[in-house]
């Protein structure tokens, strides 16, 4: 009997999760067992069964394998639920000390960025959007984090996938300028939102990165304009940027 044949079934599909998890790219199922090393049938029926329950999908239908929705929840969620959640609001508590206005943790989903931790400014003028909520990719800070961390190809399907909804007049609603705009966050490492989703808010943001440097979360900071200046903000930027840097720290660990 070799090795892999005494592998449980439970985790062998924890397994190919975990393959897939690591990759910056869809894969099919034989470049999943190049990996693994498990009978080709049963990786072949696993991908299969994990794709029929939401787990996974397949762009377009290829024979290519990504991470779906109800995975991306579920690593959310325990992370959420993971006692690293008390010091990654600590960290946050600390960013909204120094900086004083709402500082949001956000994360991808299919539709936007939901947020998944805040600490409210003690202003009592405040904007508030609160936990659990979901705000578009294409107008605001966080979500352009995301869009910017894309590989070109990647970042103009999706953008040319959006609806460019003008939530205020401030709002990119032409697919190559907001292309060009991601070109620039990318190459500068923090975006900002300009009055871009809402009237009179301003934000920045940074992305939060996972030891291989990929794209995991945002970290932002938002306030009314007439009391948040934007020229302030990026001078301040480091601020975002090392507790950035103190959440991937905390996040991704060893145990």
């Amino acid at each position: 009997m070799s090795p892999t044949d005494r592998i449980p079934t439970n985790l062998r599909t924890l397994l190919i999760l975990e393959v897939l998890g690591k990759s910056d790219h869809p894969m099919t199922a034989t470049q999943i067992n190049e990996q693994l090393g498990l009978p080709k049938q049963t990786v072949h029926r696993l991908c299969v069964t994990l794709e029929e329950n939401g787990f996974l999908t397949r762009p377009g239908k290829s024979k290519s394998y990504q991470v779906a929705r109800r995975l991306r929840d579920l690593g959310s969620g325990l992370l959420h639920n993971s006692r690293d959640h008390v010091a990654r609001h600590q960290i946050l508590t600390d960013v909204a000390r120094q900086i004083g206005e709402t500082v949001n943790y956000a994360v991808p989903g299919n539709s936007g960025m939901n947020y998944l931790d805040r600490v409210e400014t003690d202003w009592p003028f405040r904007i508030q959007l609160p936990i659990g909520s979901s705000v578009p990719f294409h107008c605001t800070a966080s979500g352009k984090t995301f869009l910017a961390s894309l590989a070109p190809q990647k970042r103009k399907t999706l953008v040319a996938s959006l609806n460019l909804k003008a939530m205020t007049r401030h709002t990119l609603v032409d697919p190559q300028k907001l292309l060009d705009q991601l070109a620039t966050i990318r190459k500068q490492g923090y975006s900002l939102d300009q009055e871009e989703f809402l009237d009179g808010m301003v934000a920045i943001a940074v992305p939060v990165l996972d030891p291989a440097s990929r794209y995991f979360a945002a970290l932002a900071y938002h306030g009314p304009a007439q009391r948040m200046s934007l020229k302030e903000a990026v001078e301040r930027k480091h601020i975002l940027h090392d507790a950035a840097t103190r959440l991937s720290s905390v996040l991704f660990q060893e145990d």
